[in-house]
């Protein structure tokens, strides 16, 4: 593929998108942005530059696209839920350019040979870039570091308390063994197994506010505490998905040397002192939506820096499913289309900075997992870009999710701030609303897997 930098510079450009507000390493600041050969090749006025395609961005943002780095797309084996090309479809209407896939389909994401099946199904077939978490398990320790560098490949996922699947390693020996051979950042499921074993008996049928009972701060906390020490003894670096208490939050401010910090729209947004009464089991998650002094505390790791990153946790399950009578219910929100809206709605409300949730989206990803031409508006990198109209009110509904399971907790939540155009690579995938090009995804590459690239 010819880089941008060695293209002729009268060449016509593939796309211009001309007149927005370009949000990149020198501010934010009116420019146009030209793409060849799926790059970026030019910021500055390119008004006379002649171009197969313009697009006017008048009066909107120009964003460095979206990565969620979470996300479950139920493919292969339970995509009655979803499937890698409705997932990816709801993640493109909702502005999303790039996702990190887990590993608890069915076959578990465990082998080579897995991790290759799911790259093929997705080749050309997502709407959006991809890569696939690896889950790390007893019997594949041995084989991590050439796990995490196969292509597609995010990294190493581990559980350490269950969730959907049975993937689950909870005692420290097999962590530590896993985090001994890892030479990339490991992300993990932290809840103490055997605290929720102890605890069960908390579960009250027929109540989901018991959900956050059950699965305590305590439980969350102390395997925190346990991975931390775990990463100080074998040298590693982990990532802690979905942090969700305020003790955890307090704990990690002090162990950034190895321990990087994911939160969720859903934490950071939902009250569960309210929630669970409104919308039930919909609300159901693991680990659990909490209070609002949980919630609280979450924002201020944001504000601090102590939170690097946001992922959706995207988790669809339909809504028969999510009927069922607590605890019978399954956990899990649909998630990856509603990330943007729902963040530039606290944009809007003056609770973060745009460039703080560009941070979180995109150059954060790229800066813990090395992501290779992503992450930027800048020369020479991918042409992937996120367009939001900052202005826009809009009332989020269930009929506007992509997902095959078809509902959000965040039906009837009106918000100011909406994507208008997903850029994937120099292709517009979604503009207005509407699916515009064909499926092209392609795997994320990884600075630290250049060489099996």
């Amino acid at each position: 593929m010819d880089h941008a930098s060695d293209q002729p510079r009268d060449r016509p450009f593939d796309l211009v998108l001309s007149g927005g507000t370009l949000v990149n390493q020198d501010g934010a600041h009116m420019a146009d942005l030209g793409v060849r050969g799926g790059r970026i090749a030019a910021i500055g006025d390119l008004g006379g530059a002649a171009s197969t395609e313009r697009q006017d961005c008048t009066g909107l943002h120009l964003l460095p696209g979206v990565i969620d780095t979470q996300v479950h797309f139920r493919e292969p084996g339970l995509d009655h839920k979803e499937d890698l090309e409705s997932g990816s479809r709801a993640a493109v209407m909702g502005g999303v350019t790039a996702v990190f896939e887990m590993p608890n389909t069915d076959p578990l994401t465990t082998s080579a040979e897995a991790l290759a099946d799911k790259v093929a199904r997705a080749h050309h077939r997502m709407h959006c870039d991809f890569a696939f978490w690896v889950g790390g398990t007893h019997a594949n320790a041995g084989q991590v570091a050439e796990l995490e560098r196969l292509p597609g490949a995010a990294g190493i996922k581990v559980f350490v308390g269950s969730s959907t699947g049975s993937l689950l390693v909870e005692d420290d020996a097999g962590v530590r063994e896993i985090l001994r051979r890892t030479r990339r950042r490991a992300a993990f499921h932290a809840e103490d197994e055997p605290m929720l074993r102890e605890r069960k008996s908390l579960r009250v049928a027929g109540d989901p506010a018991s959900h956050p009972v059950w699965r305590s701060p305590e439980v969350a906390l102390k395997a925190t505490r346990r991975l931390v020490a775990l990463a100080h003894e074998t040298g590693a670096r982990i990532h802690l998905l979905h942090v969700s208490t305020a003790e955890e939050m307090d704990y990690l401010a002090g162990h950034k040397d190895v321990a990087s910090v994911e939160v969720t729209p859903h934490h950071l947004t939902l009250d569960g002192d309210e929630a669970y009464a409104r919308l039930g089991t919909l609300v159901q998650m693991n680990p659990p939506v909490r209070g609002d002094a949980h919630r609280r505390r979450l924002w201020w790791g944001l504000r601090q820096g102590v939170a690097d990153i946001l992922g959706s946790d995207h988790a669809p399950h339909t809504l028969a499913e999510k009927a069922k009578p607590y605890p019978g219910s399954p956990s899990g929100m649909t998630g990856v289309q509603t990330l943007v809206p729902i963040m530039l709605d606290h944009v809007a409300a003056g609770r973060l900075s745009l460039a703080r949730l560009v941070d979180l989206t995109s150059a954060g990803p790229k800066r813990l997992f090395g992501i290779a031409r992503k992450g930027r508006l800048a020369l020479g990198y991918d042409a992937d870009v996120t367009v939001v109209d900052l202005k826009h009110r809009a009332t989020i509904r269930n009929d506007w999710i992509a997902s095959k399971s078809a509902w959000t907790p965040y039906d009837g939540v009106a918000v100011t701030g909406w994507p208008v155009g997903t850029v994937v690579r120099g292709a517009r995938v979604m503009w207005d609303g509407r699916l515009t090009a064909p499926s092209r995804g392609e795997a994320v590459v990884f600075e630290e897997a250049l060489a099996r690239a």
